[in-house]
């Protein structure tokens, strides 16, 4: 919902980053590894005990990743880093789960349904991307939900930030995860119907 609502309150900096980066003859690819790097270091840094660096680490990983796509749309784009893009974003979202579960096994459950929920929302949005005949700004059908990355960095944020609660944010997030999957499936059925 944020990064389809509120991405236009921080499009400049988006912008000015890969402007930036572009002119330094840098490509959206080697960015979206950078970005890659970087949300995979939040996972062992929270291992590490440093959570709040983590949190850093994770946001800066999710700036990257908002600037490779606009690096791709002004320059000639990649369907391999579109795979790789979205794939590296799943690898980091995996990576936390499992650097929460090491660091935390009393919620090792909640982590499997927020996992699972993470799997099921995916796969609608990536099935609705493929099949769907619209187009947007991405290079497939990019469908909005109540939790996109922002929500889940957010998320992600609270559950490092605030073990004494991470049964709970756990399972709000599995939640919302959960409703997005299955507000996706019912927008699916409006538009390819």
């Amino acid at each position: 919902m944020l990064d389809t609502h509120a991405r236009k309150f921080v499009q400049h900096s988006i912008d000015t980053t890969a402007f930036w980066l572009l002119k330094k003859g840098r490509t959206a690819n080697q960015v979206t590894i950078l970005a890659f790097l970087v949300g995979i270091s939040t996972s062992i840094l929270y291992v590490l005990g440093l959570p709040i660096i983590a949190i850093i680490f994770l946001w800066l990983s999710g700036f990257l990743d908002a600037v490779d796509g606009t690096m791709a749309r002004h320059t000639k784009t990649s369907p391999f880093g579109t795979v790789m893009d979205i794939t590296f974003d799943r690898v980091v979202e995996v990576s936390m789960i499992v650097a929460l579960a090491y660091v935390h096994p009393e919620v090792m459950w909640p982590l499997l349904l927020l996992s699972v929920s993470i799997v099921i929302s995916m796969t609608v949005f990536l099935v609705v991307g493929n099949v769907s005949e619209k187009s947007g700004v991405k290079s497939f059908y990019y469908q909005a939900g109540l939790a996109e990355r922002s929500e889940g960095f957010i998320l992600f944020s609270i559950m490092l930030l605030f073990p004494s609660i991470l049964y709970w944010s756990t399972l709000v997030f599995f939640a919302v995860e959960l409703f997005t999957g299955v507000q996706r499936f019912l927008e699916a059925k409006k538009i390819l119907n």
